[in-house]
């Protein structure tokens, strides 16, 4: 991509051959020692802007050609001054596109060719530490000038691509999100899904009612999780509007469609968190939910956030499997692995459950644990918040005014 317009790109090349023919009779004017422009010196004066054409697509090319030009007018006895505009700028595009080593050595060459013309061979030579130096300076500026502009060039261009590389990588992360936030979807209320039809087939001769109570919480379960896979794979697909993310203030709605005996408790000052927390908090008590309903069935669950100023505590604990309702193999319906003597250890031992709970705690820079605790299980995290003035002090008050929870 160009970074000028194309009509620059033809049309600098006519402006500057223009100049250098027009402004060279002035040039002759103050310099009657010259020689006047004949046929031959006005194309030279029209070979280095016309090889400015080339600049941009072989800089070098048109470097030579212009410095070239340059050095047989001046050697021809010409007059000094416009035929030095398209080396100039030949000079400058050639530092600017990265092509330092030609650059300077065509610096180099006209910087030699000048000091011995002036020296030794113009019709009145020029002597003298000051014209040396003179000459010195006019190229360390035009230097100077392309060596700023390229480095200019190259931190914006490694800019540009270091926001393009953070861009993917964002998108990326946010797409790992995503996916992680389909499979909590997924295994929750698929378990749950599961659970009721288990329960609603093994209550539907003699219970009816209550199967058709489960058979509600199915088609609620399904509509909800059609719901947000739609939402999330809208977003892969087209990046098109996001229904909300699933945060706490959705704690109540998560409870009662849990199939499960659930107390919510809070403590703390409570407030709105950070996105990620927010929806980190929601799975975790979801994904802790899901762990209790499936080898704990039957059990008695107490959900505990505690709003610190520094973190937020989540503390999920059940009281273990208890038979409901025995189903044809002695255990309780919907409830394969569970019952009275099943072992709340058992849950660490495979699953990507409560990995993936750390996982989610650990990119927020929290902690999660989880364990047998008694006869049932507890998952404990702590996710650490940004602390707002007077957080610590409404937090110790709020704390204050709610009981704590013994387990």
């Amino acid at each position: 991509m160009r970074s000028r317009p194309r009509w620059t790109d033809r049309m600098l090349p006519l402006i500057v051959g223009a100049v250098q023919v027009a402004t060279n009779h002035a040039a002759q004017g103050n310099q009657p020692e010259r020689l006047p422009a004949d046929p031959l010196g006005v194309v030279l004066l029209l070979i280095g802007p016309l090889a400015l054409f080339w600049r941009r697509r072989n800089p070098v090319l048109a470097l030579t050609v212009t410095v070239t030009a340059m050095i047989v007018f001046v050697a021809r006895g010409h007059a000094y001054g416009p035929i030095f505009f398209s080396p100039a700028i030949a000079l400058h595009q050639a530092l600017v596109l990265g092509h330092r080593r030609a650059a300077w050595t065509a610096a180099a060459a006209a910087y030699a060719f000048f000091l011995v013309h002036t020296t030794w061979l113009a019709p009145v030579p020029s002597t003298g530490l000051w014209h040396s130096l003179a000459m010195a300076a006019v190229m360390g500026v035009l230097l100077a000038t392309g060596e700023f502009a390229r480095a200019r060039r190259e931190r914006k261009a490694e800019r540009e691509r270091t926001a393009r590389e953070e861009t993917r990588r964002q998108v990326s992360e946010e797409r790992l999100t995503m996916a992680q936030e389909l499979h909590d979807v997924l295994a929750h209320n698929i378990s749950l899904i599961h659970v009721q039809a288990s329960t609603a087939l093994h209550l539907i001769d003699d219970h009816p009612e209550q199967a058709r109570t489960a058979l509600t919480t199915i088609k609620q379960a399904s509509k909800d999780v059609l719901t947000e896979m739609r939402s999330v794979i809208g977003v892969l697909r087209d990046d098109a509007p996001r229904s909300p993310t699933a945060g706490l203030d959705r704690l109540d709605e998560l409870v009662e469609r849990s199939g499960l005996d659930v107390t919510a408790e809070t403590s703390g000052s409570i407030r709105p968190l950070p996105p990620g927390v927010e929806r980190a908090g929601y799975r975790i008590v979801q994904e802790s939910l899901t762990n209790a309903r499936r080898h704990a069935p039957g059990s008695s669950v107490t959900v505990l956030l505690e709003y610190g100023a520094r973190e937020l505590l989540i503390r999920v604990t059940d009281s273990g499997a208890r038979v409901t309702a025995a189903g044809p193999d002695g255990r309780p319906a919907g409830a394969p692995g569970g019952g009275p003597d099943a072992d709340p250890g058992e849950r660490l031992g495979g699953g990507n459950g409560i990995p993936g709970m750390r996982e989610r705690a650990a990119a927020l820079g929290g902690t999660l644990t989880a364990g047998p605790f008694e006869r049932g299980f507890r998952v404990e995290a702590r996710l650490p918040v940004p602390e707002r003035p007077g957080d610590a002090r409404a937090g110790r008050d709020a704390t204050a005014s709610v009981p704590g929870r013994t387990p």
